[in-house]
């Protein structure tokens, strides 16, 4: 047998699996060939999108189905036995697994990240291959385990039947917290950006702690109904009746997993404060939901709770870390056991990429300035100053402002999709009622269809917040548009929401975060792949801080006796409530008193102004780039720079264009590199009045060529009597194909199955005419032979 004819696959079932096998490993439940871990990363194009390639690992070795320990990359013969480890590297730092073979069939190359070893890497025969049981102590040793933790952290996950498992990030986040509790850590904090799973993970977490009998009693805390209810009937509804919901401030001591609101086991009163009713170490575990939130007062519901329950384990769960001079997550809990963050979710396919579209109003830019002595429309003297956008809205209200967004936002849905899921984010509850009035006005014939195509969903109106639960239900058609201020920002799973419209003063980036996060989830069975952010208050600035999505840096400056507090004991940095009223001293989040006015309130004062001119001065559209950041520069730079990062002059760029079999493997790449060529294609061809193939694209764009339209080239080809050397039903073929070409590009004459279309199909069949070129491999050539001649010039 010749190794070197065999392929990957071959030298995978020849060699690799017997030597594995015969290591002890099962290969029914310990080893996974060829599994894919990510989604493959979302790639807008215009109005279009695309998935790149999933990452895949040969092999996936694992003590048991939860607890994953070594990759194994394979290559075929040709290449050398390490051929593959930098790439098993790469896959195995995403799945935290330390042990990394590469394998060309000969033997295995083996890399040592935890450390246990006498030398990081060292070569094996295919009879070295260390057993399931030599792997696994080393990985406890590389994980600080000893002795009963090396049991503990063996509990299964919850598997219901379905063959489900959690993503492989969600694994981690997993294994990293029940390996800390098994280590006896008492705080733990988990960082996982908005739409990956943080309940599912939470849920995973607990159910294998108390399954395993390492957590008799667990409670679960969250600061809105909503997230209760959602996480009751969805992710822990396994727990069954050993579950129960905390309402109406009664205890019942006879559950072991509790749900609960803040709100419902503590108040100011004593009396309030049920939770007192449970002994300070009835609960074995704490879980806190969107843990970087709470209340601002001394007594907040956090202090008391956790510190009378301080003897349990707490686990806090947020997308968003509050670092501040004056509060911190890390400063209770620890740096983040584990983080996965929005742009790697992302890369992975998993969250939705995003566009941006800036639009800027002359008032916002210019500013406004009353005449002198003039009133607002109820007769209230204005106050002479300059008001500009940070007043819009919240001092100053100029009714064809909120007009123009209206339209704005009318204007794009129809344009795109007029059913696409919508919030629009406004300063307060009388903001977002206006929105709401100047939206229904310029969509009569949706209203007329349906009155609840636009909704205000706000904290104050009961029937708007009925309509939550339809407005985030995928099946449920209506609302289409919701107006509101603070109550959607968080814990609302909005799977379907396409556009996010920021008209709303945006200062705390945990709440940008958290605004942001409304968007990201993917649901592909209701064709929701990526999202817009439509920007009217520059709030998407705050993508270019450093702090959006990175790790948290601890800046808490404690005073030398204060003990560590969690974040939520300070209101986030927004110092604006949902009413339009002052905040207290100290901030809130509640509601004013029914009469409007509380203690230690006044209403902001806001002039109505119905008659100044306004209308767009700028508007621009910016895309979510491959590094992760927001391509400000025009589409046409961005791409000559990602063109230029591959090919280094004109000459590279065609050597590589005319070397190449198939053109579009080079169109595919460029595109996984960040070029946007439908969106690039509609920009340049409007200028140019005629249609461009992508390599002319790319000469113009990136080196400044002239360009020739597709059918430019084939005129060029028919006039060089390229096809004389064929005749018959080839030559028919060939002039089909340079047609096509003309028609709809290179991308689809490469492909074999063209032949199956008119006009082929009426020359003859597939079969029949790859024969007029001899085989297929002639046919390939002639095709190959036809794009040198488009290319030539």
């Amino acid at each position: 047998m010749d190794k070197k004819s065999l392929s990957e696959r071959d030298i995978c079932t020849k060699f690799i699996n017997p030597a594995i096998q015969q290591a002890g490993w099962d290969i029914q439940k310990q080893v996974l060939e060829e599994f894919g871990f990510t989604a493959g990363r979302v790639m807008v194009r215009g109005k279009l999108h695309s998935r790149g390639e999933r990452k895949r690992v040969d092999y996936l070795l694992s003590h048991q189905k939860n607890l994953p320990l070594a990759v194994i990359e394979a290559k075929d013969n040709k290449h050398s036995i390490g051929a593959g480890m930098q790439q098993a590297l790469g896959y195995a730092e995403a799945l935290d697994v330390p042990f990394v073979f590469s394998s060309n069939g000969d033997g295995f190359l083996f890399h040592d990240r935890s450390g246990t070893g006498s030398q990081i890497e060292t070569t094996l025969r295919l009879d070295q291959f260390p057993s399931p049981e030599e792997l696994w102590q080393r990985y406890c040793q590389w994980k600080g385990l000893k002795g009963e933790a090396c049991q503990k952290i063996e509990a299964p996950y919850y598997d219901d039947g379905s063959g489900r498992i959690p993503r492989y990030y969600q694994i981690n986040a997993i294994n990293r917290t029940v390996e800390a509790v098994a280590k006896g850590q008492q705080r733990i904090l988990l960082v996982m950006a908005t739409g990956t799973g943080k309940t599912y993970t939470a849920f995973q977490i607990i159910w294998r702690l108390w399954k395993s009998k390492q957590k008799k009693r667990i409670l679960f805390l969250a600061d809105r109904n909503i997230l209760v209810d959602q996480t009751k009937n969805n992710d822990f509804k396994p727990f069954s009746t050993a579950m129960t919901k905390i309402s109406k401030r009664q205890i019942d001591k006879s559950y072991e997993i509790y749900l609960s609101l803040y709100q419902a086991v503590t108040g100011n009163e004593e009396e309030k404060n049920i939770y007192k009713q449970f002994s300070p170490d009835f609960f074995d575990l704490v879980v806190i939901d969107e843990c970087h939130r709470g209340s601002a007062a001394e007594d907040s519901a956090w202090r008391e709770i956790l510190d009378y329950f301080s003897s349990a384990t707490h686990v806090g769960l947020t997308a968003t870390p509050k670092e501040t001079k004056v509060v911190s997550s890390t400063y209770y809990f620890g740096d983040p056991v584990y983080s996965y963050s929005l742009k790697q979710g992302i890369e992975d396919g998993f969250l939705a990429p995003y566009k941006v579209v800036r639009i800027d109003f002359n008032v916002d830019v210019q500013g406004w300035r009353p005449y002198k002595g003039q009133s607002d429309k109820h007769g209230k003297l204005i106050e002479d100053r300059i008001y500009n956008l940070k007043d819009m809205d919240r001092n100053l209200v100029l009714e064809k402002r909120t007009f123009q967004v209206a339209q704005k936002v009318t204007d794009f849905l129809k344009a795109t999709d007029p059913f696409q899921k919508t919030i629009i984010f406004c300063d307060d509850i009388d903001h977002a009622e206006r929105m709401r009035q100047a939206l229904v006005n310029l969509n009569p014939e949706r209203i007329k269809e349906n009155r609840k195509y636009v909704m205000r969903i706000t904290g104050d109106e009961q029937e708007g917040k009925a309509e939550l639960d339809n407005f985030i239900n995928p099946e449920e058609r209506y609302p289409v548009i919701a107006t509101t201020s603070k109550l959607m920002t968080t814990g609302v799973d909005a799977q379907t929401c396409k556009l996010i419209v920021l008209d709303q003063h945006i200062r705390s980036m945990t709440e940008f975060k958290q605004i942001i996060g409304r968007g990201t989830r993917i649901n592909e069975e209701h064709g929701k792949y990526w999202f817009t952010i439509i920007d009217f208050k520059k709030a998407t600035e705050l993508f270019a801080d450093p702090a959006f999505d990175g790790d948290p840096v601890q800046i808490f400056e404690p005073d030398e006796d204060a003990l560590p507090v969690p974040p939520d004991d300070i209101e986030d940095e927004s110092d604006e409530t949902e009413d339009g009223f002052e905040p207290t001293e100290g901030g809130t989040d509640e509601l004013p008193p029914s009469d409007g006015e509380g203690e230690g309130r006044q209403p902001r004062i806001k002039y109505i102004v119905a008659d100044v001119a306004v209308y767009v001065i700028a508007e621009r559209v910016q895309y979510y780039g491959p590094d992760g950041k927001l391509i400000t520069e025009s589409l046409r730079d961005y791409t000559r720079a990602c063109v230029r990062k591959q090919f280094a002059s004109l000459d590279d760029f065609l050597r590589r264009w005319s070397d190449s079999e198939q053109k579009k493997v080079i169109i595919e790449e460029m595109a996984a590199q960040g070029v946007l060529w439908e969106a690039l294609a509609e920009e340049v061809e409007q200028k140019q009045g005629k249609p461009l193939d992508p390599f002319d694209l790319v000469c113009h764009v990136a080196f400044d060529q002239p360009p020739l339209s597709r059918k430019e080239r084939a005129d060029q080809v028919k006039k060089r009597n390229y096809f004389g050397k064929y005749s018959g039903a080839a030559r028919q073929v060939l002039e089909a194909l340079l047609d096509k070409y003309a028609d709809s590009g290179v991308e689809h004459i490469e492909d074999i199955k063209i032949l199956q279309l008119d006009p082929f199909s009426r020359i003859g069949s597939p079969v029949e005419l790859v024969k007029e070129f001899g085989d297929k491999a002639d046919y390939a050539k002639a095709v190959h032979e036809l794009e040198d001649e488009l290319y030539a010039s």
